[in-house]
Parts: structure tokens; C-alpha cells; sequence
């Protein structure tokens, strides 16, 4: 009976394989060999000192005997899809020759101790191979090699749920009854595993392999028996080195599909977000990477769809509060980060947007609105933004060595633990939060109720927070609509506006901008008692090769797309950035 289910079990993913595979591409990534190949050669990168040295510590890794068969300055893809019924991948790959390619498979094949070897056969149209372990399936003609899998798991319970017979009989109140127990030719019910279990489980994982194998190799077929055609995309942009796209509520699936594992164990499970309900805000999103000579940087382009996008819009688009550019320091500080957005705009289309998201067949949108309609009824949504507006600054302007105060914990001769003071030197980082709040009351009250609680200290115009020390005097200070806290009070009172002036350049495109200014922060750290003679050497080194990281965010949404673009900027521009870099590894490893 068992070999008739299992059979039947198999039998079932034969059919549903036989079904076509889904065209949808749930994501697609593209090597633009093309491309980098104008920028960097393929052998000037892999003949590298530091990738020889690596190879030759790797005496079964030999990189240039694999770029020796593919042609790695035309375009390399992956794609796939995991949403269906029947999720698969499948890279692409232009090779030289068909026949070397043959003869490195037949090489690596018999220098393979395994028992199971894998099998090569030729076809008019394409050659294929399986691996002996039947979970490998490629194809190739004289242009492409294919590499192929259906990624679909087998899973196996080979145990029968406990089943419990009421045995319990109605007596009737009265004189004592004896009950006789009687012999029962019922058969147990074990819970435990079978005797045969791990046999069966092999049993069927390799008849499931196998049927596997037969499905992937019947793709590669069709993939080439009326000639290739080498996939494309029109969601990733071939002006990038690297671009790769994924559908949004596809990948939400994968998590849906493990979160369902857990969902037996709550009775809120569906109450939570749908797949479908988070498709309908993001459609997709690319990451493309791009390597130059004087930088490398990488893209993430959001796309949403046109409710959301214009929502996101309204929120990205704010008018800043000039006042807390007054604030700003006079020079470049070791780092930075700014963030400006329409609080207002995103509080009035909070409600909305949780209805969507959490709308679902268990609870309809005219139900969750009840919910949003109340929260609206009850937050003043104009009011609440003007707690805060949306600007926030934040700056870390150096580092130094201070004398500050800490608890800790010692025990006295009767081993009792009791907390003690210390005053210790340490290197502290110097830095500020800014953001604006334009509530005429609410900042004022706030620091006057810190005042009565002796939690705040005045201290001319500004207020000294009381408590640990652990990085300096902490204080507050507010200046009209403009609340800062910080450490140094100093760099808050900037003698010129030159640093201002080119944030404001920057932000009349940009909603957010950050910036790491590497060198600064290298010799920050390289006078402080924390650092040490090696690390100081590899520090300057750093320095030498890169000046700063930037990262931007438009505030202009282009087709419903949001993008934000982190680069490395590199103080030299003699070579690709890529070689730079590996210059950098090899005489930092020395």
C-alpha cells in the first residue's frame, strides 16, 4: 500500500511537471560584460597578483581555465521564477566553443572519485549533462551554455497521526458496576518513525530527483532544438555594469510561504499583510551597480505603483525650515546625514495606506476604515506634525579624548556588589541631532517639566542633561522652531555658512543626502588613544585610495520610481576602480 502511494504521490508531480513553464519573470539579473569590458579588461581583472595568489592556494580552483571557455565580455543572465507552481532558474552564459566546453566536462568528470559519474550526450541542435547526483541539467550549443533547475523540494512524513478511540461508557447511577477489561485485537498506533524510514525517504527523494531531472531535461530540449534565443529583460538597464530586477509581491511570496509554516501556531495569522496587498504598492525594484575609474556606485530604483508613487511624492516634497541651516557647522564634518519629508503628508495618508495593507478576506476595507476613521477623528494630523515638521540633521564633527564620569561595579570585603564612581579618559565622538518642531508650546514645556525633575541643568542659553557621562555633557538646545542635542555646543554656533551653502546646492534636488569623508575620519581615529601603529598604516592606505562615500535620494519621482544612489569616490583615477581596489587588498594583506 505504501508503494502505491508513493507511486501515486510521484505520479501527481510527473503531471504537474509536464505542465508548461510560467514565461513570468519573477526576477532577472544581467552581468553587462559588454559594458565593463570597455572599462576594464576580463584579464587584466583575473590575472591580478591577488586573484593568482588566491588560485594558487586553490589548487583545484584555476579561474582563467574557466574564463578560457566563456566569453565574459558579452552579457551573462540569471532569471527565474518562484512565485508558480513550478519555480525554476535558469542562467545564461556565451561560450567559446562547443566542443572545449565538452572536453572540460569529460575531464572534470573522470578526475570526479564519485560513485556517481555524470552523463554527457550529444544532440544535433546542443549537447546536454546531467551530474550523477541528477541535480545538475545543462545544455549548450556553439554560442550558450544554459544551466537549468527546477527548485521545487521534496518533503516526506513517513509517521501515522495518533488516532484516539472514546472508549468511555455511560453507567447508570446506582449499585457499583464491575467493569471487566477486555482484550482488544485493535492495532497499536505508533507514533514513532518507521524501522524503514530513512530507506523509504532515499527511496523516494532519488524517484522525485529523477523526475526532476527527466523535466529539466526535457526544458533544455525546447530550449534549443528550434534554436536559441538568448533572454532578455526590459526591467534592468544595460547602461549599468551589474543590473538586476525582482518583482516585489513575488518575493513577498517566499516570505508568505515560510511565514504559513509558522501560522499554525497563531489564531492572528490572518490579520497580517497579504502578498497581494504589499504588490499593489511596490511593483519592483533594481539594483544596479556601476564600475568607473574615479568611483563605483550602486543604484536602488524603487518603482511603485501611481497612488503610492504619488503619495511618496507629496511626502519626499517639503519646503525646509531655513532656521536650521543656522545651525549647521562652518567646515566639512567627519560625516553627515539630512532628512527632509512632509510629516503632515505622511500622517494625513497613514490611514489610507494601512487599510490597503491590511485589508484581506477576514477583514474587509469598509471594516479596517471603522479602525483608520477613529485614529483620524482623534489625531489632529496638522497639530501632530508640528511636533515634528520632518527636518532632521545629523553631524559628527570630530573625535576627542575627555575625562567623564561612569558607574561601575565593585565588591567589598563581604563580597557584596556596590556601584561605584570613576572618572576614566576616553576618546568620545563629538556630535549633534538636529530637527525642527514648530508646536508653539509643546518643546518649551517639555524642558521646562525636564527643569522641575532636575533632569535638565540650565546653563546660559542652553540646558545640560544629568546623568551618565559615557559620551560627555549632553545637553539641549532650542532656537525658535530648531532643537538640537548633542555633546558640543561649540559647533552649533558656526562662524560662516560655507559648509550650509553647499547642502542647500545639494538639497534643492534631494530630499536626503549623507556623506563619509574617509580621510577625515581615518585621521580622527588615528589620533585617538584607541587606535594602534598597524591599524594606523592601513588606515593611511585607506585614505590614499578613497576620499568619501556619498549616498543621495531625488526628491523627483521619474514613471513612478524612487531612487537612491550610494557612491565610493576613489582619490585616483589611472585605472578601473575594480583593480584599484584589488591593489588596495594586496597591500593591505601584506
Amino acid at each position: 500500500m505504501k508503494q502505491i502511494f508513493t507511486f501515486f504521490i510521484l505520479f501527481t508531480f510527473s503531471l504537474a511537471y509536464n505542465q508548461a513553464l510560467s514565461k513570468k519573470q519573477d526576477y532577472f539579473v544581467q552581468f553587462n560584460g559588454s559594458q565593463l569590458s570597455k572599462k576594464v579588461s576580463v584579464a587584466e581583472v583575473l590575472n591580478h597578483s591577488v586573484l593568482k595568489n588566491y588560485k594558487d592556494g586553490k589548487a583545484y580552483l584555476d579561474i582563467n581555465e574557466y574564463a578560457n571557455l566563456l566569453k565574459l565580455d558579452q552579457k551573462v543572465t540569471l532569471h527565474g521564477n518562484y512565485s508558480d507552481s513550478i519555480p525554476y532558474y535558469q542562467i545564461t552564459i556565451p561560450i567559446k566553443s562547443r566542443n572545449d566546453l565538452k572536453a572540460f566536462l569529460l575531464k572534470k568528470n573522470k578526475e570526479n572519485d564519485s560513485h556517481a559519474k555524470a552523463t554527457i550526450e550529444d544532440f544535433a541542435q546542443y549537447s546536454l549533462y546531467n551530474s550523477g547526483d541528477k541535480k545538475t541539467t545543462m545544455g549548450w550549443n556553439d554560442n550558450y551554455l544554459v544551466i537549468f533547475g527546477l527548485t521545487k523540494k521534496y518533503s516526506y512524513n513517513d509517521y501515522k497521526p495518533l488516532v484516539v478511540q472514546d472508549t468511555t461508557t455511560t453507567v447508570a447511577v446506582g449499585d457499583p458496576v464491575e467493569v471487566v477489561a477486555e482484550a482488544s485485537d485493535a492495532a497499536v498506533v505508533d507514533t514513532t518513525y518507521t524501522d524503514n524510514y530513512y530507506a523509504n525517504y532515499q527511496k523516494e527523494q532519488t524517484a522525485f530527483d529523477s523526475i526532476q531531472a527527466i523535466q529539466q531535461n526535457k526544458f533544455i530540449k525546447s530550449l534549443f532544438e528550434n534554436g536559441f534565443t538568448a533572454p532578455v529583460s526590459d526591467k534592468v538597464h544595460d547602461g549599468a555594469d551589474i543590473s538586476s530586477w525582482i518583482d516585489y509581491a513575488s518575493a513577498m511570496s517566499g516570505f508568505n510561504s515560510a511565514y504559513k509554516a509558522l501560522a499554525q501556531f497563531t489564531t492572528y495569522n490572518k490579520f497580517f499583510p497579504t502578498q497581494k496587498n504589499l504588490g499593489n504598492f511596490v511593483k519592483g525594484i533594481n539594483l544596479d551597480f556601476y564600475f568607473d575609474n574615479d568611483n563605483a556606485h550602486v543604484e536602488e530604483i524603487v518603482e511603485y505603483s501611481k497612488p503610492v508613487a504619488d503619495i511618496v511624492s507629496s511626502i519626499n516634497t517639503r519646503k525646509i525650515n531655513k532656521n536650521i541651516f543656522n545651525h549647521f557647522p562652518s567646515q566639512k564634518p567627519l560625516a553627515y546625514m539630512t532628512y527632509h519629508i512632509n510629516s503632515k503628508a505622511m500622517l494625513d495618508h497613514f490611514p489610507g495606506l494601512s487599510a490597503e495593507i491590511f485589508s484581506n478576506s477576514f477583514l474587509f476595507k469598509e471594516d479596517i476604515s471603522v479602525a483608520t476613521d477613529f485614529i483620524s477623528t482623534i489625531i489632529d494630523e496638522e497639530a501632530t506634525a508640528t511636533l515634528f515638521d520632518g527636518d532632521l540633521s545629523m553631524f559628527l564633527y570630530d573625535f576627542t579624548e575627555r575625562e567623564i564620569t561612569v558607574n561601575t561595579f565593585e565588591y567589598d570585603e563581604n563580597y557584596e556588589q556596590k556601584s561605584v564612581e570613576k572618572k576614566i579618559k576616553k576618546s568620545i565622538p563629538l556630535f549633534s541631532v538636529i530637527f525642527t518642531s514648530t508646536h508653539p508650546t509643546f518643546a518649551d514645556k517639555l524642558i521646562q517639566l525636564g527643569v522641575r525633575k532636575k533632569v535638565l541643568v540650565p546653563k546660559g542659553n542652553y540646558y545640560e542633561i544629568t546623568g551618565s557621562q559615557e559620551y560627555g555633557n549632553l545637553f539641549i538646545f532650542k532656537d525658535k522652531d530648531v532643537i538640537i542635542v548633542g555633546n558640543s555646543i561649540d559647533n552649533v554656533f558656526p562662524k560662516d555658512d560655507s559648509f550650509s551653502k553647499d547642502i542647500k546646492k545639494e538639497l534643492k534636488q534631494n530630499y536626503f543626502s549623507a556623506k563619509v569623508n574617509v580621510e577625515k575620519l581615518v585621521q580622527a581615529y588615528n589620533t585617538s588613544k584607541e587606535s594602534n601603529a598597524s591599524e594606523i598604516k592601513k588606515f593611511n592606505r585607506l585614505t590614499q585610495q578613497f576620499t568619501d562615500v556619498t549616498l543621495y535620494s531625488a526628491k523627483k519621482l521619474v514613471d513612478n520610481k524612487l531612487k537612491f544612489e550610494l557612491k565610493l569616490n576613489s582619490a585616483k583615477a589611472d585605472k578601473n576602480i575594480i583593480l584599484q581596489t584589488l591593489d588596495l587588498v594586496e597591500e593591505l594583506g601584506k
